[in-house]
């Protein structure tokens, strides 16, 4: 959030200003979701679904799953422009209790388990890419989440010119790859047709749930794009235009940069293996032109952390106001640039002690499986409120209602089962971490009754 909209929405809670018109709106849904999951979850999904066919319906079905995600809750965002977001809807629609999960899911995994697996991630391209030595990749992966932590202590002008900077720099290696890699002789051969999976991944259902649940981190983030809802000069028009839109684009540019991919690398070298975006990018470029792209991929990869770190470390402060969490009255302490540092240096901590549990694909797979718990029970919500509260006023209605919500919640409900069935004790981890906020929830209830 740039510093004219904290102004605008810090003034008084009715008040924002209608300013914003379909292509700022269109960019900033392009902007926030679009992140480092294109260039490193290719690998992953390349290793669940085990064929071509299977790999490319998974980003297509991902994007199209979260145009209906994005549609669905961009009604509530326009209704309730409060501040909190997600937090507000769940608690309209089914109360406290909810409410503060959602919170303390965010603060303990979401965030830094974003911020653990990107650092993660840009410590393995920039080991790669400086021929280095494994030992120093959690050591990397710390002084980079550090480094943006500090960056951010300076303030949101800081943290905010920093993003805008970074924004370009991944768009230009995405720009190049679909370019080039499209345009070059590919030598190897693509089959989209019949949809099959690979020999070896255990049928086609499990796959595909396997495939989507990777994507879903590379499509994520459009759960704020509803905010710009009370800036939007015509939102009942504009809205559902920018965010259809936005994510379509998102998707196609998805789409041709995994297919440069495929064609650049075999599935069974692409399978599982993290230097993917380095090695298509040196076939692609050469060796220089191949190191450049690599470097804006990690630029990128930079910035995307510092989103997460600017937005995460604001949760707990704005919890700590609420007296929801433990040590509330040291979590709401800023510095002098009016940085809440004591809620940035928990989740720094929290993600320094996840990098040393694991790795990018598992924290990635643990934190997309809570936060889609979350994510469905908005697309519910959708349909309980317009029972519950007919005359809430709407300035966005979803439309084809109520169509877009059910895709949406059938697309999620499939999502958890999958995992389930998948990853079963990752998804038990994940709901075991989110259950642990129950005891505090009603120790700080009982503090504060």
């Amino acid at each position: 959030m740039s510093d004219n909209q904290q102004d605008v929405v810090g003034s008084h809670e009715g008040e924002l200003k209608r300013t914003m018109t379909f292509f700022p709106a269109l960019s900033t849904v392009m902007g926030t979701v679009i992140g480092a999951g294109v260039f490193f979850k290719a690998a992953s999904v390349a290793t669940v679904t085990g064929s071509t066919s299977l790999h490319m319906l998974s980003w297509f079905l991902g994007g199209l799953i979260s145009v209906c995600a994005g549609l669905t809750g961009a009604e509530l965002a326009a209704a309730i422009p409060e501040t909190g977001g997600m937090l507000r809807y769940i608690e309209r629609a089914y109360g406290e209790f909810w409410s503060f999960l959602l919170g303390w899911a965010q603060v303990i995994i979401y965030f830094p388990a974003n911020v653990a697996a990107l650092a993660i991630i840009f410590a393995t391209q920039f080991i790669n890419l400086f021929d280095m030595s494994q030992s120093l990749l959690v050591p990397i992966a710390i002084i980079a989440a550090t480094s943006i932590m500090l960056i951010n202590f300076l303030g949101s002008k800081a943290g905010g010119m920093f993003q805008s900077i970074t924004l370009v720099c991944k768009l230009v290696p995405l720009a190049l790859i679909v370019i080039f890699g499209l345009l070059r002789q590919g030598d190897v051969s693509v089959s989209l047709f019949p949809v099959e999976a690979g020999a070896n991944v255990g049928g086609f259902a499990p796959a595909l749930g396997a495939g989507l649940l990777a994507t879903m981190f590379a499509y994520d983030g459009w759960i704020h794009v509803g905010n710009i809802a009370g800036e939007l000069k015509n939102p009942a028009r504009d809205l559902p235009r920018a965010i259809a839109g936005g994510i379509l684009g998102i998707m196609v540019v998805y789409l041709l940069v995994q297919f440069a991919f495929l064609r650049t690398m075999d599935i069974s070298v692409l399978a599982g293996n993290e230097n993917a975006a380095m090695e298509v990018a040196k076939t692609i470029f050469g060796g220089i032109g191949g190191r450049l792209v690599t470097i804006g991929i990690l630029i990128s990869v930079y910035g995307t952390i510092n989103g997460y770190t600017m937005t995460g470390m604001r949760l707990p402060y704005t919890m700590g106001l609420e007296k929801q969490l433990p040590f509330s009255d040291k979590l709401v302490k800023l510095n002098k640039n009016q940085v809440p540092y004591v809620a940035g240096i928990l989740e720094l901590v929290i993600a320094i002690v996840l990098m040393m549990a694991g790795g990018f694909d598992m924290l990635t797979d643990m934190l997309i499986f809570v936060i889609w718990i979350f994510y469905t029970l908005v697309f519910i919500a959708v349909i309980k409120l317009r029972k519950t509260e007919p005359d809430l006023v709407r300035p966005y209605k979803v439309p084809l209602y109520p169509i877009i919500p059910i895709i949406a919640i059938i697309g999620g409900i499939f999502i958890l089962i999958m995992t389930l069935v998948n990853q079963f004790q990752l998804a038990m981890v994940g709901i075991l971490i989110t259950a642990l906020g129950i005891p505090f929830y009603l120790y700080m209830k009982r503090k504060y009754k």
